[in-house]
């Protein structure tokens, strides 16, 4: 018999003074009550309450017990209450892995706002470009963009994203147009190397199938924001995120190439394990992002006036082939 079940069957008669009206409020028997009393007395090998069919008096340890028992329930009480509430309330410790680039520019800045409006979370960053493992580094949530998940775990899409290859206009006068995925052999290409990263090949679709360029150049890093100074800066091509460039596309200082081989999903997530109840915590600050995300002009805020021609477009005329 459930241990607990025969506590609350004590506290109830003797709150309630009665078997009959204990059981009444416990939607069960008076008969089953009294074999759930005699179970708990059986169990601690002492006598809780001398029972008559009209009254119930403690025992020396039977009012010893009930003090503790009432306590017991009390702080039960509590616990399913605060993991109730944190199903609906944003409560506790937030800890998010996020790429380095990114997380600065698009993630730790909407932080404030949410502990405005979920003042008894803490939020703790990692911002990274190496791959966390965020069970095994006790992460909440992980922002990913592109790449396989794990199937444990549930990946939510916070904003659609591509990968692409682009360079500036001054590069392409100098070096020419790629056209083909096999003529980027001929240019220099600004690889990021984490962890073999990029140097291994960049990922494209060919026929509908996918396909990895093996590129080389003069120049490589671990670092996202600073191979996207050196494709500013016309040192070569880069293979960067659409969130990331597309201000410079929009006014023109790069341009993409290579459009029809680019992958057509390598998306902004948001990745958690599975598990039945997520956290309010983790649910609220997904929807932070998606709604920020999601608003008008967020992701082509320009950083220049751009010219009317442009700002139409998003785009600027390639230069001819050489």
């Amino acid at each position: 018999m459930d241990k607990l079940k025969q506590i609350e069957a004590f506290v109830a008669v003797v709150e309630k003074g009665s078997l009959a009206r204990a059981a009444l409020e416990q939607n069960i028997t008076p008969v089953m009550l009294g074999r759930r009393i005699d179970a708990l007395e059986k169990r601690l090998g002492v006598k809780l309450m001398h029972r008559t069919t009209r009254h119930q008096t403690l025992t020396e340890q039977g009012n010893v017990f009930l003090e503790d028992c009432r306590k017991l329930l009390s702080g039960l009480d509590v616990a399913e209450r605060n993991i109730s509430e944190g199903r609906h309330k944003a409560t506790g410790h937030l800890i998010v892995s996020a790429p380095a680039s990114f997380g600065r520019q698009h993630v730790a800045p909407h932080a404030p706002a949410f502990l405005a409006a979920n003042p008894d979370v803490q939020i703790s960053f990692n911002l990274t470009d190496q791959v966390i493992d965020l069970v095994r580094e006790g992460y909440d949530l992980g922002i990913r963009i592109g790449g396989v998940i794990d199937p444990s775990f549930v990946a939510v899409r916070l904003a659609k994203n591509r990968r692409v290859v682009c360079g500036t206009p001054e590069y392409f006068e100098r070096h020419g147009i790629p056209r083909t995925l096999d003529d980027l052999a001929q240019h220099n290409c600004l690889a990021f190397n984490l962890q073999g990263g990029q140097q291994r090949g960049w990922y494209f679709q060919q026929g509908g199938k996918p396909v990895t360029v093996r590129v080389q150049g003069n120049l490589d890093c671990n670092d996202g924001e600073l191979l996207h100074r050196w494709a500013c800066e016309s040192l070569g091509l880069a293979w960067r995120s659409t969130w990331e460039i597309q201000a410079q596309l929009a006014e023109g200082s790069l341009i993409t190439v290579l459009d029809d081989f680019a992958l057509p999903d390598y998306d902004i997530m948001a990745v958690y394990l599975q598990q039945r109840h997520l956290p309010a915590k983790i649910r609220f600050f997904i929807d932070e992002l998606k709604e920020v995300y999601a608003q008008p002009g967020y992701w082509t805020r320009p950083t220049a006036l751009v010219p009317a021609s442009v700002a139409a477009t998003g785009t600027r005329q390639l230069p001819p082939s050489p």
